[in-house]
């Protein structure tokens, strides 16, 4: 398969990226690399060891910069350096444990770091996109059985939560206010969207307090699994379900300007796909074969127990459909890391990351979709 059939606009474009050297942003990074787009990096070291970023030696592939998103002339100088045609907003503080021991630094880096690169963009000519990643958890969890649509009120229980929440109010005031779709083309030529989207895993991932990773470290030395909140429901989706979707969003704001803009959810749409956390686990154990698990007793910070998006908006209007199942999404999370336990080299992490890219856009069916 050439990837270049797919999504070609992004060849030759110069994409600025932040939050790269994380899990989903080397992911995203990789895969524009493979496009042929011109990628620039921007965030902080890698946030865990080992990562996906550097396994993939991906600062030899793309333009990388060390730089804090809340140091905004250090942000500016880049984008004024770069001009980019399109910029992905990953960075930030992603994790909901974390929140609660440092919930300052999550504050302000996921609302005045994003206010920081909305404010930037005010101010470089070449932009044509901006997409702002935020989280499911953006919304007022009432713990419905239902999935949230996009136009549900902003909210949150935990710092993390609001964060991200609040991220989303801060991307709606600047849309307002100097990126209005009705002024689009007379007092600018930016196209502002957000995506929300549940779950993520994949191979790659190192985070501490995810349960991917949690799985992987546990199982590679013949430990039980530990479970905190076995009975949580998430809908689960394979990373490159959300980057599919961003880069779809992304690809029509270039193309078609304002007409995409606005929250997208990007979520399955087979509720067969939200399992509870101990289900999860209970199919790496099998996977792995040898692998077992224990709940793990005490009180845990609150998380939401029941949290699920409705992504009937990007089915029918971006065209953006699930590829794989939950029990495909974790088959081949497993076989990343397997993979990764053979052979660490960079062409070998490499080659693993585009032939799941390459398999995953062959699988038109999987969900059953026509």
């Amino acid at each position: 398969m050439n990837l270049l059939d797919i999504l070609p606009h992004y060849a030759g474009r110069k994409v600025l990226v932040t939050g790269h050297t994380g899990f989903k942003g080397s992911w995203m990074s990789f895969w524009l690399h493979q496009l042929n787009a011109q990628v620039t990096g921007l965030s902080l070291e890698p946030p865990s060891s080992p990562s996906l970023y550097s396994e993939l030696e991906l600062g030899k592939l793309i333009q990388d910069f060390r730089i804090d998103i809340r140091k905004i002339s250090e942000v500016r100088k880049v984008f004024e350096k770069v001009q980019p045609d399109i910029v992905f907003h990953l960075a930030a503080q992603a994790l909901v444990r974390e929140s609660y021991s440092h919930p300052l630094d999550t504050l302000n880096t996921n609302i005045l770091g994003t206010a920081n690169i909305l404010e930037v963009c005010r101010y470089i000519p070449s932009i044509r996109g901006v997409v702002i990643i935020t989280s499911d958890k953006c919304y007022k969890n009432q713990e419905w059985l239902w999935g949230y649509r996009e136009n549900e009120p902003m909210g949150g229980f935990d710092p993390y939560s609001v964060s991200k929440g609040c991220a989303e109010l801060v991307t709606s005031s600047y849309v307002n206010s100097f990126f209005s779709p009705k002024e689009f083309g007379k007092k600018h030529h930016v196209a502002i969207a957000s995506a929300r989207g549940g779950n993520v895993i994949g191979g790659g991932d190192w985070a501490t307090d995810r349960i991917i990773p949690d799985c992987i470290r546990a199982l590679s030395k013949n430990e039980a699994v530990s479970i905190r909140s076995p009975h949580a429901i998430r809908p689960w989706q394979h990373v490159l379900e959300l980057l599919n979707g961003y880069l779809l969003l992304g690809d029509q704001l270039l193309r078609e300007g304002p007409e995409f803009s606005g929250g997208w959810n990007f979520a399955p749409l087979d509720r067969g796909d939200i399992w509870p956390v101990k289900k999860v686990v209970q199919k790496i154990c099998e996977l792995w074969e040898d692998g077992t698990y224990k709940i793990q007793a005490g009180i845990h910070p609150h998380e939401a127990s029941m949290l699920s998006l409705d992504a009937s908006k990007a089915y029918f209007k971006l065209g953006w459909r699930p590829r794989w199942n939950v029990e495909k999404s974790i088959e081949k999370t497993i076989q990343w890391y397997e993979s990764w336990l053979r052979d660490r080299s960079a062409k070998s992490i490499q080659r693993i990351c585009k032939r799941q890219i390459e398999d995953y856009l062959l699988d038109e069916n999987e969900t059953g979709e026509e």
